[in-house]
């Protein structure tokens, strides 16, 4: 009962193989997916992709990459899709300092509005947070009072994950967590409580060790998780489990939905 909380699998790159991609997962003990809006046309994808498939929802939202193209209109219809019963979140919405694709102060207004639509709808966020940590904290702190949410791909020191636990976000481990190189996430993964865990791909990104250099897929879910067992010394049943139970609390699932 593995659940991959964060995927692009609306991306091109799956265009010639989605179902066998989708079979795959629940070949591989994956029994629910979050499809990861990042811009308003990716989030329409998602929702399609939910409305087609069980147990794959959406969250909808605007990249900070995209910020600059964001329209005034365009929170109302965020607002609109999270009537849907299988729209499950705003997200992925944040801060990019590494590519600065939209202008910083843009990127900033844009996550704010975005965390007051989630406030106004009553649902969780999903957050990208690269090289941005500093005012990732301070928005949370001032703009973000009052929700819940995620960070996905945490990136961040083992001090930031625990200001934001005491926020009370959960953290969303990804491939990274695989690597050689991965310095800081094995201690923040042994550290951090259990319940405020996800396990993620962001396919077709940030494959795990071993298939580094391919793309990615909602399968390898598994390999993060087996990593993340391993590191808090749990058997990948419970970790499975655990982690599962999480999504389905955060993002208001009911369990029997995610087990398709």
């Amino acid at each position: 009962m593995l659940f991959d909380s964060h995927a692009h699998i609306d991306d091109e790159r799956f265009a010639a193989d989605r179902d066998e991609v989708i079979a795959r997962a629940r070949e591989n003990g994956v029994t629910g997916i979050i499809n990861i809006g990042a811009d308003m046309d990716s989030s329409q994808r998602s929702i399609a992709l939910a409305d087609r498939y069980a147990g794959i929802f959406a969250a909808v939202g605007n990249h900070p990459h995209d910020a600059k193209a964001v329209q005034n209109g365009d929170y109302d219809q965020l607002a609109e899709w999270l009537k849907r019963p299988k729209v499950v979140a705003i997200g992925e919405i944040g801060l990019d300092y590494h590519y600065d694709l939209s202008p910083r102060e843009i990127q900033r207004q844009v996550f704010i509005r975005q965390l007051d639509v989630a406030r106004q709808m009553g649902c969780p966020v999903i957050i990208h947070d690269r090289e941005a940590h500093g005012d990732i904290l301070q928005i949370l702190k001032t703009e973000g009072r009052g929700l819940t949410g995620v960070l996905h791909c945490f990136s961040g020191s083992l001090e930031m994950a625990r200001e934001l636990l005491e926020l009370g976000f959960y953290l969303s481990i990804a491939g990274p967590v695989t690597f050689k190189n991965a310095a800081k996430l094995p201690e923040i993964v042994g550290a951090a409580p259990l319940e405020r865990l996800l396990i993620e791909t962001d396919c077709p990104y940030l494959t795990p060790h071993p298939h580094r250099g391919k793309r990615n897929e909602p399968a390898y879910v598994r390999l993060v998780a087996e990593r993340v067992a391993e590191l808090r010394g749990m058997e990948l049943s419970a970790l499975a489990a655990a982690t599962t139970a999480n999504v389905c609390r955060l993002f208001s699932i009911a369990p029997a939905e995610a087990i398709k």
